[in-house]
């Protein structure tokens, strides 16, 4: 089954989507009625602090939720038309294969296999052995993610590699699957100063080059400033602020939103953005494209 777009609606749609897990005896509302789209080649950011239920929702929408013990799961996931809910098994795999959705996970470490190198799981991502002409790919796929030497790279073991290399080969297994739709979560986390731009420039290049959309996840709004078109800001399971990214960054609605913006500015000892501001019509995501 392979997925198509419905004409006029959104690449992907979630209505009143609700996650309540069940740890020990207390009910935790991860995520508590959640609304929002992304448009075709779109790219939008999910912003809020630890535990407030962002990356519930990302795994939620992609049916990646781990062995936890549900107390409700209900609403609504469309993606380009397809009841998520309602398909088989196979045919979500048939999403996550050919062109439909792939996820960057945090910590890359713990997500590559110890055991294997580079290129083999690079093949696998693609469903093949790392042999030509697959392993032609596989290398193109860690050269798209910005990895330098990928033939060198492709003997390598996750271990030998850097933080933000790791992140990059996750990056390349994501790109396998050819996907129209690319959740990133915290894709800069515990990265340094310089390669988390590089990662973000990486990011921002896959989405213009490739004109996929991305759902862009992190804590901190200056990461999603640099990549996103529009902001959903998340607290404590619910949405209490969206809007186009220049929108929320010079008037802010929500008092938490502010909050957010100001650790924001203190965390970069600057203000975000490629010309050293906040977003300005001339230099926000999606301005000039």
């Amino acid at each position: 089954m392979r997925a198509t777009s419905v004409e006029g609606g959104p690449l992907l749609s979630v209505r009143n989507l609700k996650v309540h897990l069940r740890v020990g005896e207390t009910l935790v509302r991860a995520v508590d009625g959640i609304d929002f789209a992304v448009g075709e080649g779109e790219s939008i950011g999910i912003v809020g602090e630890s535990g407030s239920g962002k990356s519930t929702l990302a795994r939620a929408i992609l049916k990646l939720l781990p062995n936890v013990e549900l107390a409700a799961f209900e609403g609504e996931v469309h993606f380009r038309g397809i009841d998520l809910a309602g398909i088989s098994e196979r045919a979500l795999r048939d999403l996550r294969r050919h062109r439909g959705f792939s996820m960057i996970f945090q910590d890359p470490l713990g997500y590559l296999n110890p055991t294997k190198r580079v290129g083999a799981q690079v093949a696998e991502a693609i469903g093949g052995e790392s042999s030509t002409p697959v392993g032609d790919r596989v290398q193109k796929l860690l050269a798209d993610a910005g990895l330098p030497s990928p033939s060198q790279v492709v003997r390598r073991f996750p271990h030998e590699l850097s933080g933000g290399m790791r992140q990059r080969v996750m990056i390349a297994m994501a790109l396998a699957s050819e996907p129209v739709l690319l959740v990133a979560d915290e894709p800069t986390t515990a990265l340094d100063a310089t390669v988390q731009l590089q990662v973000l420039e990486t990011l921002r290049r896959l989405h213009r080059d490739r004109k996929m959309a991305m759902v862009i996840i992190s804590h901190d709004l200056g990461v999603i400033a640099e990549l996103c078109d529009r902001i959903y800001v998340m607290r404590a399971g619910k949405m209490v602020e969206s809007g186009d990214t220049l929108e929320i960054f010079e008037s802010p609605k929500h008092p938490y939103t502010a909050q957010l913006i100001a650790l924001s500015t203190r965390r970069h000892a600057a203000p975000v953005g490629a010309n050293g501001a906040f977003p300005s019509e001339a230099s926000r995501p999606g301005a000039a494209r």
